[in-house]
């Protein structure tokens, strides 16, 4: 794979997401239960500058795809703030989130339940641009289209495919030219290469990054697979139960990890060399996954952290900054 294409110098942030918390209801216990609210976010902050690539990873469930959601407005953030291009968006509603989706865009985990089978390659790219006005008709935009499929490594001759024509990396390809039919400057990609065979990871990883090279994209890249959010990202972030443990730029958090957790995640990572991987230390922590409904009044990693005292049981650490750009969520390191 490439190296990450090179940051740009420090700007304003395209995106900045404040204390967000989004909070869900789960089904009544029993006839007469009442509905209970959970926390799927809490607290979560982070800025993204043009041109950048976060990385979110964490575990099934730790509310990667959450944030995802929330930062695109397609569920509602409970609490916090979210501010894009300096505009404060966290209750835009109607027309004025509709025009602004135009510059914020998913790419979907799976290309082959993100894809209409009935619709040719040609409708499903240039959907966008009907759905926003931009064109009347799809033979309007065959030319557009045509650029969108070279730029991403598709034929021209695939307007007139149907889904099914195509392998896994080629669909991810599609995926990826309808979402930048209208241009985006930002794209969320929620495990973009998870549902790819191996051998197709990497040409759509170095694809993402010839086009934030080419376009200037900004992306939050959410993924579970710590080789390739390395490959990719310029910082990490590390999510768990929720709440953000740990954020820093790419190489300072893989070589010098503070947090448990983040250690944890490390050293699952396979080598490819063998004799380097029987060398290394894995580290496992036993403990129970906190409850979501009723969470632990501490940190939420309290209940499987070699390292928790009193204080990590009765008070949630709040991120501070250990090293210039590196902020971890700990009490005790």
């Amino acid at each position: 794979m490439l190296n990450p294409v090179p940051a740009q110098p420090p700007a304003p942030p395209l995106l900045s997401v404040q204390g967000l918390d989004v909070t869900y209801e789960t089904g009544a216990q029993g006839f007469w239960g009442r509905p209970k609210a959970f926390k799927a976010l809490e607290d979560i902050s982070f800025d993204l500058h043009p041109g950048e690539t976060l990385g979110l990873v964490g575990e099934s469930g730790s509310g990667k795809t959450t944030t995802g959601r929330a930062v695109l407005r397609r569920i509602t953030a409970s609490a916090g703030k979210i501010v894009f291009q300096g505009k404060d968006i966290t209750h835009t509603k109607g027309e004025a989130l509709r025009k602004l989706r135009r510059n914020m865009q998913l790419v979907f985990q799976d290309p082959y339940a993100s894809l209409n089978p009935r619709m040719r390659v040609i409708d499903l790219v240039a959907e966008p641009l009907l759905v926003h006005g931009l064109i009347r008709h799809v033979d309007e935009a065959r030319d557009r289209i045509t650029e969108l499929l070279r730029i991403v490594g598709l034929p021209a001759d695939a307007h007139d495919r149907f889904p099914h024509a195509f392998s896994g990396g080629q669909r991810q390809r599609i995926g990826i030219a309808r979402a930048l039919a209208l241009q985006p400057e930002f794209i969320v990609a929620d495990e973009p290469v998870s549902a790819l065979d191996v051998s197709v990871r990497a040409q759509v990883v170095n694809l993402m990054q010839d086009l934030q090279r080419e376009l200037g994209l900004s992306y939050l890249f959410i993924a579970h697979d710590l080789s390739v959010v390395r490959h990719i990202s310029h910082r990490v972030a590390i999510l768990y139960a929720g709440r953000m443990v740990e954020i820093a730029d790419r190489d300072d958090l893989y070589d010098h990890p503070i947090h448990p957790y983040t250690e944890a995640l490390l050293s699952a990572v396979p080598v490819p060399d063998p004799r380097t991987q029987r060398q290394r230390k894995r580290i496992v922590y036993g403990g129970e996954i906190p409850d979501l409904v009723n969470p632990p009044a501490g940190c939420r990693f309290s209940t499987r952290c070699p390292l928790a005292t009193e204080q990590c049981h009765k008070e949630a650490p709040k991120l501070s900054e250990r090293s210039a750009g590196h902020l971890v969520a700990c009490w005790n390191r």
